[in-house]
């Protein structure tokens, strides 16, 4: 069975490294590398192509810090270097990360990917070109490298229906982060009538010898994105989870990240994280996959000591699978 890894932004450029090096004896289907607002997401993909045989994917890549040429040159030279091993995952992120930090607006961003993907896809077919719609215009561009694949493989990151539609019409895969398992079967059987793509889902796991303690650092990071993630928040709040989401944003707002985690049920964790024992853990993976997720994205959040953290969960799982 396929399982992929997400070597989170927790961590340090080293540690990134040293998890790959331990990845590498296990040879997972896909390794991915977020990019936020800590490193930069095409100079880690190149570095960890080097260290891993299996395929490199970003989770995701903005459409507003990047113009879809700039994109397009990236990809071609991490499609080179790892010599056709990407995965292009591209989202709209969020109006805080665009509008603060990138001094963009957010606007129409469902209408904006669709012209980034096919700006994209024009320039790696290797064609000229000239491209006039709403967002982009661009005149007589062409990469003046030549890459291994003219179809570089695109995923998108989706949370809203107009979002998931889109996925469906036009990306080769879909990357689903923070969704009820309830919701994940009815919304993966319903699209995939529709045409077959490949549907992948970062999931926050976290794993010990001692359950209780990764139950609570998997709270944490749930409460994290309830806290800070709009889109997020508003998406359980509307699939079962409106008391939950608001209680922890309330308490975010009184006293921020100390101790709003104490308001994630347990129905909560056991719908949207793996966490507990590595027995504990191997159950809870295989209920992701009977809802139709192909890929799942085991999203790594380190318990103690990195290393070893890492150790105990890919060795765990590959010895699973």
């Amino acid at each position: 069975m396929r399982l992929s890894y997400s070597l989170g932004s927790l961590l340090t450029i080293e540690q990134i490294l040293d998890c790959a090096k331990i990845l590498k004896k296990y040879s997972p289907d896909v390794v991915w590398i977020p990019e936020t607002w800590g490193m930069e997401n095409f100079s880690m993909l190149s570095m960890v192509s080097q260290i891993v045989p299996s395929k490199i994917g970003s989770s995701i890549i903005n459409v507003y810090s990047r113009s879809p040429a700039l994109v397009a040159m990236g990809a071609a030279t991490i499609d080179t270097i790892s010599n056709g091993r990407l995965i292009l995952g591209l989202g709209t992120s969020s109006e805080p990360i665009v509008k603060d930090w990138h001094g963009q607006e957010f606007e129409k961003p469902v209408s904006r990917i669709k012209e980034y993907i096919e700006i994209i896809r024009l320039a790696l077919s290797g064609k000229k070109v000239d491209y006039n719609g709403k967002f982009f215009s661009l005149k007589n561009f062409s990469l003046l490298i030549k890459p291994p694949r003219k179809h570089i493989p695109i995923y998108l990151a989706a949370v809203n229906q107009k979002m998931t539609d889109l996925t469906w019409q036009i990306a080769d895969g879909a990357i689903f982060y923070l969704r009820p398992i309830s919701e994940l079967r009815k919304t993966v059987e319903k699209m995939q009538r529709k045409r077959r793509i490949d549907v992948t889902c970062q999931l926050v796991t976290c794993m010990s010898d001692d359950s209780e303690k990764a139950k609570t650092r998997a709270k944490k990071t749930l409460a994290f994105y309830v806290s800070v993630g709009k889109i997020y928040r508003d998406f359980l709040s509307k699939n079962g989870f409106q008391k939950e989401s608001a209680n922890i944003f309330d308490e975010y707002k009184k006293s921020g990240l100390k101790s709003n985690y104490e308001f994630v049920s347990d129905s909560m964790l056991n719908q949207l994280a793996i966490c507990g024992t590595p027995n504990e853990c191997i159950k809870q993976l295989q209920k992701f996959r009977d809802v139709g997720i192909d890929l799942p994205i085991i999203q790594f959040n380190p318990i103690d000591d990195v290393f070893e953290s890492f150790k105990l969960l890919v060795s765990t799982l590959s010895d699973a699978n």
